[in-house]
């Protein structure tokens, strides 16, 4: 059966900054949704901070052109009011991850949020998993 996951937006920011020693986890993930192996979502929260963060390095263009590659493997959750007031009203400690959490719970198919931060996660009602946890269990 095919996994479906939320990407948070440190596990995207891995992949297009390369940045040590997370890009390779990252890369591979993104590489799993490319071929299909799994379903990602991403929040359209996700989205814009990835191009805030990406715009400090590269032009306005390039990362347009990057983002919308990365749209084209990867599904995007919606944005409710509903959901940002469970976010707001949620025990989180940080309200972007609140928001991604609720957004993904609103799937009955995400399996699993993948995220660096895991502690960040701590009052979600999804398994929260490390990059490289994921892909040691995706390989069993």
């Amino acid at each position: 059966m095919k996994k479906t996951v939320f990407l948070d937006t440190n596990v995207i920011l891995d992949f297009f900054l390369d940045r040590s020693p997370f890009a390779d986890a990252a890369t591979t993930i993104i590489s799993l949704t490319a071929e299909k192996d799994i379903k990602a979502y991403v929040s359209p929260i996700t989205v814009s901070n990835v191009y805030y963060i990406l715009r400090k390095f590269a032009g306005h263009d390039k990362v347009i052109k990057k983002l919308k590659l990365l749209l084209t493997i990867v599904s995007v959750t919606k944005m409710t009011k509903q959901i940002l007031l469970e976010a707001l009203n949620s025990k989180f400690g940080d309200f972007e991850d609140a928001m991604q959490s609720y957004a993904a719970a609103e799937y009955d198919s995400i399996d699993a949020i993948i995220t660096r931060n895991t502690k960040d996660f701590k009052h979600s009602d999804l398994a929260v998993m490390t990059p490289d946890n994921f892909l040691r269990v995706h390989a069993s």
